[in-house]
């Protein structure tokens, strides 16, 4: 790990939550990919002397890299900043100004457009510290390679579309590419396990002496599943061979993914020359939007019926009102049906059926905020699930996704 970075991402409206960071976690895992090791994602507000702090502290890196702050108002602030600490001038381009405002007139059809306002943005866009190696906008702000005492600073624009191909341009540039060349090679390997508790995780780890291992590993609980990440340098690939061997002595039987891929693509794979449809209740229609997330997921999935009231599970998916009179509509009968009701109302091969009380009101003593039936049924098998699934309601819609992905796998590498 020869090359270490840190990003800086600025917008008070990150900083506040309105908007998510999308920018730093992609950074971070681009840079990993050419053998970097990102060391900090610092978030600041779009406050000048915020802006130099976060320098300041990650002026001991190779490399840093800033996202955002480099629009026509007055609050974008990150290319002046970023002159200024690296000790360098602005220096107004002229011919990229008239490059900026090629692109700012094809705005003209499309948004408000008073020419004075816009051209005085676009020339504070075309201010470029000096020396600095300029790349050329991909929206209306261009970037910059800014040369420092310290780090080499990568300045970015904000728009996460906008970032992503100006840093496939900047890879190619200098003194950028040269950086990242002299980086070594970092290999990355994710194990999925479903149903796997942290604490069984970590009595593992700590029997196996993962600490003294020469590898990065971190676990991370998400939507319900347990994820190894595991990140390593080329020497070290079998310390790496022999630690995923002993996960697997360990864990094999609860491990489902071995090659990084998610439970859904897990899930697409094994539904090739095979439909899925769903009759779903609690989750709203998230089962349905969760299958159909993936590309070609239309190969797959014939549809879905949201069928939240009593009278929806009969008049949609064919639930006798006898069966929900008799059970509840929370009950493995009426989920069983509902699955049943799916495949015959849709014409799927598999049917997803899902009925809980996902809260925050509802429940009951015999069955609490957080229950919910699962079936998922063939013309001629099933998986049959009732769960008791903790958090608050958006936590028990989105786990139970998972948990009848998991039962979809079950069900499917039987047949």
């Amino acid at each position: 790990m020869s090359v270490r970075a840190g990003i800086v991402v600025t917008g008070t409206e990150v900083l506040s939550g309105i908007i998510r960071d999308a920018n730093g976690p992609w950074l971070s895992e681009a840079l990993r990919g050419r053998g970097v090791e990102v060391s900090e994602i610092v978030v600041v507000g779009d406050r000048p002397e915020d802006i130099r702090r976060a320098l300041d502290f990650l002026s001991d890196r190779d490399l840093v890299l800033t996202s955002g702050g480099l629009g026509p108002t007055a609050d974008d602030l990150t290319v002046d900043v970023v002159a200024s600490w690296a000790g360098v001038a602005l220096e107004h381009d002229a011919a990229l100004e008239e490059r900026i405002w090629t692109i700012v007139g094809r705005l003209r059809g499309r948004l408000p457009f008073r020419e004075a306002a816009m051209r005085e943005g676009t020339r504070k866009q075309a201010r470029v510290p000096a020396g600095a190696t300029t790349l050329e906008p991909v929206g209306t702000a261009p970037g910059f390679l800014v040369s420092s005492s310290g780090p080499l600073v990568v300045v970015l624009p904000g728009p996460p579309r906008e970032l992503q191909a100006m840093w496939a341009s900047a890879v190619d540039v200098e003194p950028l590419r040269t950086l990242l060349a002299s980086a070594g090679a970092l290999e990355q390997r994710i194990l999925r396990f479903f149903p796997l508790p942290e604490p069984q995780i970590a009595a593992t780890l700590r029997e196996l002496d993962a600490d003294a291992l020469p590898l990065e590993i971190t676990t991370c609980l998400r939507r319900g599943e347990l994820e190894v990440a595991t990140v390593f340098g080329a020497g070290a690939a079998d310390a790496y061979a022999g630690f995923e061997a002993a996960l697997r002595e360990r864990h094999g039987d609860v491990l489902f993914s071995d090659d990084g891929a998610t439970i859904d693509e897990v899930i697409a794979r094994l539904l090739a020359g095979r439909t899925v449809a769903v009759a779903e209740s609690c989750t709203g229609g998230l089962m349905a939007g969760r299958l159909t997330d993936l590309a070609g997921s239309s190969a797959y999935v014939l549809g879905g019926l949201v069928v939240y009231s009593n009278e929806a599970k009969t008049a949609l998916a064919g639930v006798p009102a006898s069966l929900i009179a008799a059970h509840g509509a929370v009950s493995p009968e009426v989920a069983a049906a509902l699955a049943a009701g799916a495949r015959e109302r849709l014409g799927a091969d598999v049917g997803i059926g899902i009925t809980g009380i996902a809260g925050p009101g509802g429940g009951t003593p015999a069955k609490p905020v957080g229950t919910v039936c699962l079936s998922v049924s063939t013309a001629t098998d099933s998986e049959d699930r009732t769960v008791r699934l903790p958090g608050g309601r958006a936590d028990v819609r989105d786990r139970t996704t998972t948990v009848a992905l998991h039962m979809l796998r079950a069900l499917l590498l039987r047949a």
